[in-house]
């Protein structure tokens, strides 16, 4: 069974996918991440001794900012209105990382994986930006989507991806 792509037009070329035929739903999407850091820029991160600042919630406001944006970051996304952002930044003292999750909420035609995708990489970038100076050796990795609700595909956990 051949599947066309859906952000392909007849001649191989990108397109952006018409919703309009779409029904609106409730939809929901949660993304996570990790930056791993040196020990002497978390010890600044906890004892709020950072020289650029408050890096956690910088971060924070950060990954809610760049969700609003996704559409204008990513070439073939939909602007959509989202009803609900909220990205947690936990420090794991233990193994010198900081992960990083955001849960993006909307009612619309289309899904918001890319949205709480970009909110997650933007919280990591700002953490980056914020410590470059006390470390050069940071590493964002394990962004991925975690679970998915609504529309027509319907959902995906990462625990039960069916």
């Amino acid at each position: 069974m051949s599947k066309e792509l859906s952000h392909m037009d007849p001649q191989n070329g990108p397109k952006m996918v018409d919703v309009s035929g779409k029904k609106t739903s409730s939809r929901e999407a949660i993304a996570r991440g990790k930056i791993r850091v040196n020990q002497k820029a978390l010890n600044a991160i906890i004892e709020s001794q950072n020289p650029k600042g408050d890096v956690l919630s910088t971060a924070k406001i950060a990954g809610i900012m760049s969700a609003k944006q996704t559409s204008s970051l990513i070439p073939l996304c939909h602007p959509i209105n989202l009803s609900f952002i909220d990205t947690q930044l936990t420090i794991n003292s233990a193994e010198n990382y900081i992960e990083i999750e955001s849960t993006v909420r909307t009612t619309e035609k289309t899904g918001v994986e890319m949205e709480a995708l970009t909110a997650v990489s933007v919280a990591a970038l700002t953490v980056y930006d914020m410590c470059k100076a006390l470390d050069k050796t940071m590493v964002i990795d394990e962004i991925k989507l975690i679970k998915k609700t609504g529309g027509s595909s319907g959902s995906y956990n990462i625990t039960n991806p069916s």
